[in-house]
């Protein structure tokens, strides 16, 4: 479906690592397929969740769906919900009927879809078509097209966030920070998954990285995968799991060690190398995820509010 401008998370090889190393648990998997006479010009992947909101996102929009199984759009691993289709015409309705369907097949109250971005094509087929939204959360995105190098990047910057960058940028040689791009198949998952388990738990996110599958997940997406590495003396203190599709460079995860020698941040450094990385693979959009509101705004990342839509099966 990259002729529908479907995100990585529509990608054969993210829809297959997921469901043979899920990340959160799923008690049913689907995948809905819209035709026209022989033709699939539509699909949508649905879940069956029984633990349906890993974030503690999902309840306080819907409180009246807690704890109860949800047939949902996707993933919580997904922030960007689509329902690729290769025709201009509005699907939605017929998605919606046959996630009501699976729904009651699966025995789940509700069913419907989340991270939906306010103003996309499926937020204003959803509007279109009576159905209100709840928002979620934000995340953020920055506009790289024509962005030829880092230093062209920094110049879009304020005076504060352009200095801190360069700041950290020196302190960080000084301590003895280096930082390497890896493909999956040479990184250090077994260093990687720890850290960034640590860091969502940091973030009351524990378990959103489950040892022993995200491993397995992340190596299954082979060259759809970046992996980046900050080192201080060799010790891992910093990493990113980014994500490309045909238009985008996914910031999508990442795991920060505080704790370090010198006057630094390592996260500071993870995120100047994606900028870098974004940049030199011609990605004119830099997805930087959900949270860690000040620092990307503060950085040149703007909000799109994500919203759900839930009903009841």
């Amino acid at each position: 479906m990259h002729a529908a401008g479907a995100p990585v998370f529509y990608d054969h090889a993210y829809l297959d690592a997921y469901e043979q190393s899920p990340l959160t648990e799923i008690d049913a998997f689907a995948y809905l397929a819209v035709k026209r006479g022989e033709q699939t010009v539509a699909v949508a992947p649905v879940y069956l969740q029984t633990a349906a909101d890993p974030l503690g996102l999902l309840y306080k929009a819907y409180p009246e769906a807690s704890g109860q199984p949800a047939l949902l759009s996707h993933t919580w691993h997904c922030y960007d919900a689509h329902v690729p289709s290769t025709i201009g015409v509005d699907v939605v309705p017929t998605v919606i009927n046959a996630m009501l369907r699976t729904a009651t097949l699966f025995r789940a109250q509700w069913c419907g879809f989340v991270n939906v971005r306010r103003g996309s094509e499926l937020g204003q087929e959803l509007r279109a078509n009576g159905l209100p939204a709840r928002h979620l959360i934000d995340r953020w995105a920055a506009d790289l097209t024509g962005v030829t190098d880092y230093d062209h990047y920094l110049a879009r910057l304020g005076e504060r966030a352009r200095a801190n960058l360069r700041r950290n940028e020196r302190r960080s040689g000084e301590a003895g920070v280096t930082t390497e791009v890896l493909p999956v198949s040479a990184a250090a998952l077994d260093e990687i998954t720890p850290l960034c388990d640590r860091t969502a738990i940091r973030f009351d996110n524990g378990g959103f990285y489950p040892e022993g599958t995200f491993a397995k997940f992340v190596a299954a997406l082979g060259d759809r995968a970046h992996v980046i590495e900050v080192r201080q003396r060799g010790r891992l203190v910093a990493v990113g799991v980014c994500l490309t599709d045909a238009t985008r460079f996914h910031t999508w995860t990442c795991g920060v060690d505080y704790a370090v020698e010198g006057n630094y941040s390592p996260y500071g450094v993870l995120f100047a190398e994606s900028v870098r990385l974004a940049i030199k693979l011609g990605k004119p959009v830099l997805e930087g995820g959900r949270s860690n509101t000040v620092f990307k705004q503060r950085h040149g990342l703007s909000p799109h509010h994500l919203d759900a839509v839930l009903l009841r099966a």
